[in-house]
Parts: structure tokens; sequence; C-alpha cells
């Protein structure tokens, strides 16, 4: 994992958290998500940034997809992480050579 996000929570705006569903995007989602559509590398790229197989990330990129695609369009709450901290070591930027940038790759701009 890169480095941890700072926040844990994303949710609709004006309704108290203890009235939503939430699910859970693990760190190793999260990071998926990160490599292929923040940073647009391509699946094999992102997996082997991961150590994982193209088809573990490809599964894992599915799901974190799914469920963040759930609490957009159903208006759940997205808890970053576990309570158990995903058993996912969170790299420093000066131990990572992407770093933690937030800067997207391959002319993606936000729109």
């Amino acid at each position: 994992m890169c480095c941890d996000p700072g926040h844990r929570y994303f949710k609709p705006q004006g309704i108290p958290l203890s009235e939503l569903r939430t699910r859970e995007l693990g760190l190793d989602e999260l990071e998926s998500v990160r490599l292929s559509d923040l940073l647009g590398l391509s699946q094999t790229e992102s997996a082997k940034s991961m150590g994982i197989s193209q088809p573990t990330f490809n599964r894992i990129l599915a799901e974190a997809r799914g469920k963040i695609a759930e609490c957009l369009v159903e208006g759940c709450a997205l808890r970053i992480g576990s309570s158990d901290g995903d058993g996912i070591a969170v790299a420093s930027p000066e131990s990572n050579r992407e770093g933690c940038s937030r800067r997207r790759v391959r002319g993606r701009g936000r729109n």
C-alpha cells in the first residue's frame, strides 16, 4: 500500500453516519483503485506494483469498484480500511518509487 489515506469514511452529506448502511473498502482495494483509476496504470503494471498476479489484481479492483458504485448509487457510507488494519503494510512515500502522488497520468485530467 502506498500510504494511509488519512480519512476513514465517505458518506452522503446531511445524513448521520449512524443512519447509513456502511460498506468496507479494504486498503488493498483502495490501492487497486489508486493505481488503476487515479494513476492510470495498466492492470499488469498495477499488479506488479502490488506484488500480486494480474487475475488477483483484477478481482480486487472489480470488488472495489462494485463497493464504490453501490455507495454512490444507493447512498451508503464507505469505510476505508478494516478494524484490524487489513494486515497490509503502509509504505512511506520515500520508500515507494511512485510515492503517494495524486497526479494523473496518460492525459487523464479532472473534469
